[in-house]
C-alpha cells in the first residue's frame, strides 16, 4: 500500500459496479480502476464514474502496480482468478464463494500463505 492509500481494481462490473463506487468514496483508497470484458457494462460504469484506469483483461491488471484486486466475477472463475491475483503478489478480495471445491479452496489458502497477501 502506498502512503497515500490502497489502490484497488474491481473486476467484474455486473454486481461489482456497486463496489467500485464504494471504493471511490472510501477515505483509505487512493486509486480505483475497473476491469470488465463486456464493453456495454464497462461503458455504463465509466459514464457515471471516473477511474484511474480501465481494463478489459485480468492479465493486464495483474501486471499493473495496484495493491489489491476485488473479484466480483462468475463463481466458476473465482478460485482460478484468486490464485492468479495472489500469485501476482496482490491482495485479493473475492465475492463468495472463493472456491467451489476443497482442492481449489486449499490451493487458494496455500497461495495466500505463500504470497503474504490477504
Amino acid at each position: 500500500m502506498s502512503e497515500n492509500g490502497l489502490s484497488v481494481v474491481v473486476v467484474g462490473l455486473g454486481f461489482g459496479g456497486a463496489f467500485s463506487a464504494i471504493y471511490l468514496d472510501h477515505p483509505a483508497v487512493s486509486r480505483v480502476a475497473v476491469c470488465e470484458r463486456d464493453e456495454r457494462r464497462l461503458h455504463a460504469i465509466t459514464e457515471r464514474h471516473e477511474f484511474a484506469d480501465v481494463f478489459t483483461d485480468l492479465e493486464k491488471v495483474l501486471r499493473c502496480d495496484y495493491d489489491a484486486v476485488h473479484l466480483v466475477t462468475g463463481i466458476p472463475d473465482h478460485a482460478r482468478q484468486a490464485l492468479a491475483v495472489l500469485n501476482a503478489g496482490k491482495h485479493c478480495a473475492c465475492t463468495v464463494p472463493m472456491a467451489t471445491s476443497l482442492d481449489d479452496f486449499h490451493a487458494v489458502v496455500e497461495a495466500q500463505r505463500r504470497s503474504g497477501c490477504s
